[in-house]
């Protein structure tokens, strides 16, 4: 295995895990201030349970994060040190912020965790609030620098370097909005069908009932609402990504062609010596509409860019249609709670139900992945968009197929523990008695 693929394996799959364990960290908090607010206004024992079992998934979660994040960082330096030469004193701003926020997350946590009883009951559930805020202000400042690879700014790029520094500029990228919303709406979607998938299924299998139930109702509440969000933000993402980037939409789309009245395509098979998409359902003139708001725009195809600057059109492909089919898939389901709860507990009462959102829970986090792959494949051959290709951002060094190795047996375990961990909070959780709560 070349240098190349073995670095771009092992960021790829550290990526595929450390997200999902950051997107976990930074949603869990708000679920369990809710059910902390929720007791000190009823004082039902059920909250107080809840609450405190959260608050450990929230350290897990924490540290693991925190392990793993800490890992990419490490990688960036030894992966791509062509890359961090020039851009570190661009776009270290948001990674020194990001050290901020991660550092009063780390205090507020502290004071939550240890705070029981010992600080006024409203400071220590408002530590738990600031938890959360900083948790996402992390995930918005590391989702900035990856904007910025997209759409680099901030610096005058003149007979290869890189002059005229400017790092507000770079932090507030013209793509940091727009990935940064997307991100979070897409973290807050997928840990909240997860969290209440986990506990529809113990509300299904009839294990401590009631408590499973509150819990549920507060998770699909985040996700449901996130999940109706997050398609006005595609909308945005793909006007954006339509202007700066106009080779991977024609990658999302498998489109060949440069057309006016461009029409979507849903699903299909991707054929690139023929140069077409088989077995789709084709809607004409949307994606004219979608991307510039003109029913007749035009939309350049991959055969107006050169060949090496085009990346993999049909991984590309599958992963849209994918994040865009669960994402979908996961907003019906949503707005079904809602119209069950208008319903009052008709549908609660059903077993399908809650067996229905049991199997939805892994659903979002195989959407969040998809949405990666098509914001970094899709991005390729730039590692930095049409300033450095990734092939000469990568290290001179032999023997990173080891590196590679070392990183899938570390984050192999680390998975395991986390699951082993979380196991034991559940099978904990089904053994408290709601009397003894």
């Amino acid at each position: 295995m070349e240098n190349i693929d073995a670095a771009r394996l092992q960021m790829a799959f550290t990526l595929i895990f450390h997200i999902v364990f950051a997107c976990i960290g930074m949603v869990m908090p708000f679920f369990m201030v809710v059910s902390h607010k929720k007791w000190l206004n009823t004082r039902n024992p059920i909250y107080l349970t809840l609450t405190k079992s959260w608050q450990k998934g929230v350290a897990i979660f924490f540290v693991t994060g925190a392990v793993s994040g800490t890992a990419l960082s490490f990688e960036l330096g030894l992966l791509w040190p062509e890359f961090m030469k020039h851009s570190g004193p661009i776009i270290g701003m948001p990674f020194s912020l990001e050290g901020a926020a991660f550092f009063v997350e780390a205090v507020a946590l502290g004071f939550y965790l240890y705070g029981w009883k010992k600080i006024p009951e409203t400071f220590h559930w408002f530590t738990g609030i600031i938890v959360g805020i900083s948790g996402v202000m992390s995930g918005i400042l590391v989702v900035s620098a990856n904007g910025w690879m997209n759409a680099p700014s901030g610096f005058d790029y003149i007979n290869g370097e890189f002059l005229n520094i400017d790092p507000v500029k770079a932090l507030f990228n013209p793509a940091w909005f727009t990935q940064a919303l997307h991100m979070t709406l897409a973290a807050f979607t997928a840990t909240g069908f997860a969290v209440a998938g986990i506990h529809a299924y113990q509300v299904y299998k009839k294990r401590n009932v009631e408590l499973h139930k509150k819990a549920f109702k507060i998770a699909i509440t985040f996700a449901t609402i996130a999940a109706i969000l997050q398609p006005l933000s595609g909308d945005l993402s793909a006007k954006d990504i339509a202007e700066r980037q106009p080779v991977k939409l024609a990658a999302m789309e498998a489109h060949y062609e440069t057309k006016k009245g461009a029409p979507l395509y849903i699903g299909g098979i991707v054929d690139n010596e023929t140069q077409e998409v088989k077995y789709k359902l084709e809607i004409p003139n949307a994606l004219s509409f979608l991307a510039f708001g003109d029913f007749n725009a035009e939309v350049k195809g991959l055969n107006d860019f050169p060949k090496d600057e085009q990346p993999n059109v049909a991984m590309v492909h599958y992963a849209f249609q994918t994040m865009v089919g669960l994402g979908s898939l996961l907003m019906i389901a949503g707005m079904l709670f809602f119209v069950a709860k208008y319903k009052k507990k008709s549908w609660f009462n059903m077993p399908k139900f809650w067996l229905l959102f049991a199997l939805l829970a892994p659903l979002g986090f195989v959407a969040l992945e998809a949405g990666w792959i098509v914001t970094e494949v899709g991005r390729q051959p730039w590692i930095i968009h049409n300033i450095m290709k990734t092939k000469d951002a990568v290290t001179p060094m032999p023997g990173i197929v080891f590196s590679l190795y070392t990183y899938i047996a570390v984050y192999t375990i680390l998975t395991i523990a986390v699951t082993w961990l979380m196991a034991r909070q559940i099978k904990f959780l089904n053994s408290v008695k709601t009397n003894e709560a």
